[in-house]
């Protein structure tokens, strides 16, 4: 037996455990916040490890900054724990019964997925993320974290499993597979015998190595390359807020927008005063030959790429575009399917903007930041689903279950 399988076979048993463990799994979430703050001094210590290998591999700003754990951001992920504690457990939750005409009473409710493999890059808060939401819906999971992020992710789990420990609860219902090369992976991929689900959370190569390879079903979370359209009725200095909020708050994030579509008609007007707030935070634009006319030289010409990327830095794309229908098609072409906004004072242009746009998360007039767990009131995320299949958008904890019938009768036969 191998070292994963190992761990598959451990992260069954407690599984079970989990599945019946009702309130102790607010108990166990509390010891683990508890223990967050508590160690803070060793999580900076083992993330400065990170860091400072991050620098001599020539990590960008913005990966750096994903990869930073600082006492603020700490906290955060401590209150984030309290914050799925607080949730309802969806685990026992009855969506529906009725009584057949035989006299069958049939429920359906909701149960734990079983076993999550999750494989993330260098983000070390999502080890935490991924952790409480799999233990309170009643989940066991094996993470696979980036060796970016390996010292602090050390850390995170033998801290977690310690407070589990500590409450009574088997430790192996959280598990690190502390292995970063690519064999790990692509063993995590073919775990079909302990793994119910596995998830990639992370940027598109991840994501695509992880659907083309993975025999364990997998649930896409999703590249974003996120848009926002400015349409002629616009206010512009709400647009200008909404593009710098959605762009340079946090660029490394997958809710962050890649690409700017404006309208014609407005465009000359527009582009000033949206340039000179990104400014702010010195953006490169990469923009369509209208675009460079009305902005000048400091403009780079975009390529066909750049309609497609997803920078994850101060770069964003920039393309000027007749009407509406442009903006639609040239979003329903390139968009990864995320987020989307439409900046518009017109009724009939935003209804026709979020009835046509096929993404998880369609706004008007509201930045793209806001796709997330938190925001959308469902406490800490796993990621956000791309997919149609069983769960889209921010997965919190309903998207991390499954349903099972119960069927209760007194005798009868077929």
């Amino acid at each position: 037996m191998t070292m994963l399988e190992e761990m598959g076979l451990k992260a069954k048993i407690s599984a079970k455990e989990l599945s019946i463990a009702g309130k102790k799994k607010d108990i166990a979430l509390k010891a683990i916040a508890d223990a967050i703050i508590e160690n803070s001094n060793k999580i900076i210590e083992a993330n400065a490890v990170d860091i400072e290998n991050g620098k001599k591999r020539g990590l960008t700003a913005s990966l750096l900054d994903r990869l930073s754990l600082s006492t603020e951001r700490i906290k955060g992920i401590a209150n984030g724990v309290l914050e799925v504690m607080a949730l309802q457990d969806p685990i026992g939750e009855v969506l529906t019964g009725y009584k057949r005409p035989n006299g069958l009473d049939i429920t359906k409710v909701r149960v734990p997925l079983g076993v999550i493999g999750i494989i993330y890059e260098a983000r070390p808060n999502v080890t935490v993320d991924a952790a409480v939401l799999c233990l309170k819906s009643g989940n066991a999971v094996i993470l696979r974290g980036g060796k970016e992020a390996i010292n602090s992710n050390k850390a995170l789990a033998n801290i977690m499993r310690d407070a589990v420990e500590s409450v009574g609860m088997s430790k192996d219902c959280i598990q690190l597979i502390e292995d970063t090369t690519r064999q790990s992976s692509m063993e995590l991929m073919n775990l079909t015998d302990y793994l119910d689900v596995l998830i990639p959370r992370g940027g598109a190569g991840l994501i695509k190595a992880v659907v083309e390879n993975s025999k364990v079903p997998v649930i896409e979370t999703g590249v974003g390359n996120c848009h926002v359209y400015v349409d002629e009725t616009a206010d512009l200095n709400m647009a200008a807020d909404i593009i710098y909020n959605a762009k340079t708050s946090r660029p490394s994030v997958c809710n962050a927008i890649e690409t700017i579509l404006i309208n014609a008609n407005i465009a000359e007007k527009a582009l000033p005063i949206i340039k000179a707030r990104l400014d702010e935070k010195n953006v490169e634009l990469h923009g369509c030959e209208q675009t460079k006319k009305i902005l000048g030289d400091n403009v780079i010409l975009a390529t066909e790429e750049d309609w497609k990327k997803e920078y994850l830095d101060y770069k964003l794309a920039v393309k000027v575009v007749k009407d509406i229908d442009e903006a639609i098609e040239h979003i329903s072409k390139y968009s990864s399917g995320h987020s989307e906004c439409i900046v518009t004072e017109s009724l009939s242009n935003a209804a026709k903007f979020t009835d046509e746009i096929d993404s998880a998360a369609v706004y008007v007039n509201a930045s793209t930041r806001f796709t997330d767990g938190g925001e959308f009131g469902l406490g800490a995320e796993i990621g956000i689903s791309t997919q149609k299949i069983h769960a889209r958008g921010p997965m919190g904890l309903k998207e991390l279950t499954s349903t099972k019938f119960i069927i209760k009768g007194n005798g009868q036969i077929r």
